[in-house]
């Protein structure tokens, strides 16, 4: 916790010298209501969190750039009372001591403050429309502020989307957020394993969820770090399936998209793996083009390399072997050319990781190039390949769905995967479920 504080402190300051001038308003995320009296549980915004380390709702952080920069939270007062019913508040004196922001008010001073704070200031730096109910609030300040215009009082003259400078921070890791995504890579491999020595026929899917669920809350993480994909036999060649109520059949292929968030930070990781423990033949081939195509992607993390070149490296091995394999005629060009893959592999190879799933940051440079890969980015390589039935595919590749995901962070010399404790290969994986 304290290592967390130290580095939004760090972050703080860093983005006052990008702002210039100028105040930054970022509010945490709402409470939602998920019926009568009952709430979903709530997770703080990221762009808020990645600044405070704060992790109480109705919060607001203002970051004061210029000739007297400084940071204010407006967060919930201190109160027994609430504490009772729903838990511990800081409130806004410990807010100050504790997370070493300058200044922290009540959120109930927040509309009588916040025109106050705008006032002659020449730029607002603010996500506009993210939030509606925000962009709102926000809006009745500066046009308090414009009908004071005669007091010598005035709005700011520009709007500028705070997610400018944030995102591009966010892009690269620190070595705290590269251990934290470590440690979360390291539970949800975990997860992974205990899933397949759990798996056998007969099974339902929820109860492989189950699993996941157990070996994520055991072992520290605050929750899953987005809906569980737990997908047997064709529910497999549904990218986005999360219904996990089929019954898991002896022949099957049972593909897993799971990860957990621990302090924030998200693992990804897909494993597809036999439900009786053994490939078949038609499985087994696909699987093992699935993983040389995400062999030849790790491979070109680096800083050598551009964000699309693991892509393009995974995209050329999958379409050689769907040649191969009788799924696609022609050439490996003429395939290319005319996307008649991607009737079998229809999404791309990754994306960025860290405090969201998808994480923030820009994937092309300001003159429209692939960004080049850094030293500190992490992301996702996630190759796959989704046979549904169809007349011009061969039969024994009908209903399998493949796709195996991994966590990898670009180093100096080429890149690290996070997630290697996850077993990938048909041996490991047989090995692993082999119930002797």
């Amino acid at each position: 916790m304290k290592h967390c504080i130290q580095e939004a402190a760090l972050r703080r300051q860093r983005l006052i010298k990008l702002m210039g001038e100028g105040v930054a308003v970022i509010p945490t995320s709402h409470e939602l209501i998920r019926n009568r009296d009952s709430h979903y549980p709530f997770r703080f915004d990221s762009y808020f969190y990645y600044l405070s380390a704060f992790k109480e709702p109705e919060s607001v952080l203002f970051v004061v750039a210029g000739a007297n920069p400084k940071t204010i939270l407006f967060c919930r007062d201190k109160d027994m009372e609430r504490e009772i019913w729903d838990g511990f508040r800081y409130g806004p004196t410990a807010a100050v001591t504790e997370f070493g922001i300058d200044e922290a008010y009540s959120i109930q001073q927040l509309d009588e403050m916040a025109p106050k704070l705008l006032a002659n200031q020449s730029k607002l730096f603010y996500n506009l429309g993210a939030d509606a109910a925000w962009d709102g609030r926000v809006t009745a300040w500066m046009n308090a502020l414009r009908s004071q215009a005669r007091t010598g009082l005035s709005a700011p003259d520009a709007v500028v989307d705070v997610r400018k400078h944030l995102d591009e921070m966010r892009l690269h890791k620190s070595q705290y957020e590269i251990d934290t995504m470590r440690q979360s890579a390291n539970i949800a491999a975990a997860a992974h394993q205990r899933a397949m020595q759990f798996t056998k026929p007969g099974m339902m899917e929820y109860q492989v969820e189950a699993e996941f669920l157990h070996e994520f809350y055991r072992s520290g993480a605050q929750a899953p770090a987005y809906t569980s994909i737990v997908a047997g036999g064709a529910n497999a060649c549904t990218l986005h399936y999360n219904a996990n109520n089929a019954k898991l059949n002896h022949g099957d292929l049972l593909l897993i998209d799971a990860g957990c968030e621990l302090d924030g930070y998200a693992s990804d990781i897909t494993r597809t793996f036999p439900v009786s423990g053994q490939f078949s033949a038609a499985q087994k081939d696909l699987y093992e083009l699935v993983l040389a195509s995400q062999a030849a992607a790790i491979s070109k993390v680096s800083p050598m390399n551009h964000w699309n070149a693991p892509h393009e490296a995974a995209l050329d091995v999958l379409i050689r072997g769907f040649i191969d394999f009788g799924l696609c005629k022609g050439s490996a060009e003429e395939v290319l050319e005319t996307g008649s893959y991607r009737q079998f592999y229809m999404h791309r190879t990754g994306h960025w990781l860290g405090l969201d799933v998808h994480d923030a940051g820009e994937y092309k440079d300001k003159l429209g190039s692939w960004k080049m890969l850094a030293p500190g980015m992490t992301l996702t390589v996630e190759p796959g390949c989704y046979v549904r039935p169809a007349d011009n595919v061969p039969e024994h590749f009908w209903n399998i769905g493949i796709r195996i995901e991994d966590d990898v962070v670009v180093t100096e010399g080429g890149c690290e995967v996070m997630t290697h404790a996850a077993p990938k290969t048909v041996a490991e994986i047989e090995d692993l479920m082999r119930h002797d």
